[in-house]
């Protein structure tokens, strides 16, 4: 009696491949959904804070670049935050050419509230991302009225009343250096509403909020439309200087914080909301791959090693799913299906959090599928020469900043 054929056996090998392709995907799920720091849950949330009594001074700073369409939903909320305390803004126009800097003068004028200070730092020297140089100006120009926090939001977050109060009052209570929080984006397109509740969700998977806040960990990140950050942190931190190459500068800020001794804190925010639309996908497009190689350090190895992982974790899972169920195989089929229900199971909570369908659970293996090609569009355009560009400036890969000694 003869044993199966060189066929046969090849087709022998390629189900076990499968079936183990598909089982190590099971059990990366399975660590994420146990051991990467509840990242899936969407309860950490500003902590409340109590009345401090006498209310530290506070500067809020905000660099803008071509932003007069979205300033008259945004800018009026920060001039209208009921601060008990001593409160005033510094709008950084940086470079605009759409009269961003005028527009928000004009606004200041017809809303009134907390005081308005429009300055232009110029452009940027070498070695200076934008955003960060404008920072930097701003800063400055708050130094002088010798705050005790910083409030750092970017010129599409819109503010509910109370959030300045709540976010100093959280930070005293807490005893934080830096407080910040995941503006809601705006899901209404379409694309918006496939793409981004997924954004915020990755995100967590790379930094879990949990791990941010606890102490000892070297877990760092911040959100950079809503910071709000001790001044003597800053500078502690030097604060921008310490970062002033960086395109991602958010959890770049977060790095130095924490590094320098500060204690941090990410959660999502409730009653702070972007409304800077993203209505097509061409628009998320070039959102993500602005600056999704620079995540990875321009590394070759890292960028193989991501679109190896993105594959193994959502696209293996459906691909097991209906492979399995094709050849027969039970256990590549139950593999991948048990995968894609972890899966979808911990996307419910960010979906429930924007206040979406769940029927676009299933959905997030395609979604991270775009993901994975705007990762790799983000190389290609780095080795194109193009680098990371941000408002219309195009930055190539930073070179190492040596310290100042004069500092």
């Amino acid at each position: 009696m003869s044993g199966p054929g060189p066929a046969a056996w090849g087709r022998l090998r390629r189900v076990s491949a499968i079936v183990w392709i598909a089982a190590l995907s099971l059990a990366a799920w399975l660590w994420l959904l146990l051991c990467q720091g509840f990242f899936w849950r969407t309860d950490v949330r500003l902590p409340p804070g109590d009345d401090p009594g006498v209310w530290p001074p506070v500067c809020v700073v905000v660099p803008a670049r071509d932003e007069a369409a979205v300033l008259p939903a945004s800018l009026p909320s920060l001039l209208a935050q009921d601060y008990p305390g001593r409160a005033e803004v510094f709008l950084v126009d940086d470079g605009s050419t759409d009269g961003t800097g005028e527009l928000a003068r004009a606004l200041a004028r017809e809303h009134g509230g907390l005081p308005l200070t429009v300055g232009s730092p110029g452009e940027p020297p070498a070695g200076w991302t934008g955003k960060l140089w404008a920072v930097r100006h701003g800063i400055g120009l708050a130094r002088a009225r010798g705050p005790e926090f910083l409030l750092l939001t970017d010129a599409d977050i819109a503010h509910a009343p109370d959030s300045l109060r709540t976010l100093v009052a959280a930070a005293g209570t807490g005893g934080f250096d830096m407080v910040s929080q995941m503006a809601r984006l705006r899901v209404e397109s379409r694309w918006e509403r496939l793409v981004v509740p997924a954004f915020v969700y990755f995100f967590a998977q790379l930094y879990p909020f949990r791990r941010i806040g606890r102490a000892g960990t070297a877990t760092a990140a911040a959100a950079g439309g809503c910071v709000l950050l001790r001044a003597e942190a800053a500078e502690r931190a030097r604060v921008p200087d310490a970062i002033r190459q960086a395109v991602i500068d958010d959890v770049a800020l977060a790095r130095a914080v924490k590094g320098s001794g500060g204690r941090i804190w990410l959660g999502l925010a409730d009653r702070v909301d972007s409304v800077r639309p993203y209505p097509r996908l061409d628009d998320l497009w070039r959102m993500v791959s602005r600056s999704a190689y620079a995540q990875l350090r321009h590394s070759p190895v890292l960028l193989a090693g991501t679109v190896a992982g993105l594959a193994l974790v959502y696209l293996v899972p459906p691909v097991a799913l209906v492979a399995g169920a094709a050849a027969g195989s039970a256990a590549t089929a139950a593999a991948g299906g048990l995968a894609w229900l972890m899966m979808t199971g911990t996307y419910l909570p960010m979906l429930r959090y924007y206040r979406l369908s769940y029927w676009l659970a299933p959905l997030l293996p395609f979604t991270a599928f775009l993901y994975l090609l705007m990762t790799v569009d983000s190389a290609v355009q780095h080795y194109r020469g193009r680098g990371a560009a941000w408002k219309g400036r195009t930055y190539a890969r930073p070179e190492p900043v040596a310290d100042d000694p004069a500092r």
